[in-house]
């Protein structure tokens, strides 16, 4: 079993949402088997920040999906979007 490079974007409620406070609550949200190889905030635009999060995962069916799932559910996140995903 290969092993799965995902980049995912963490969209906050709003350009009030504390970001450091959103990485550490997806950073906890990761589930186990998934392991966090880097995460970022990046400016989209007018003061609006999103949350890259690169992580990798074994290629087992339902866990890519476990994880958005996952990720969707912290406070504060109104969407997550996979950005790139890759066998490594």
């Amino acid at each position: 079993m290969g092993q799965v490079a995902v980049l995912f974007r963490l969209m906050p409620q709003g350009v009030e949402t504390d970001m450091q406070a959103l990485a550490t609550a997806a950073k906890g949200a990761i589930p186990t088997g998934v392991t966090l190889r880097g995460m970022q905030v990046k400016d989209i635009a007018y003061g609006l920040k999103a949350l890259l999060l690169s992580v990798v995962m074994p290629d087992m069916e339902g866990v890519l999906d476990a994880t958005e799932h996952a990720l969707a559910k912290v406070p504060h996140v109104e969407s997550v979007e996979v950005m790139e995903e890759g066998l490594i």
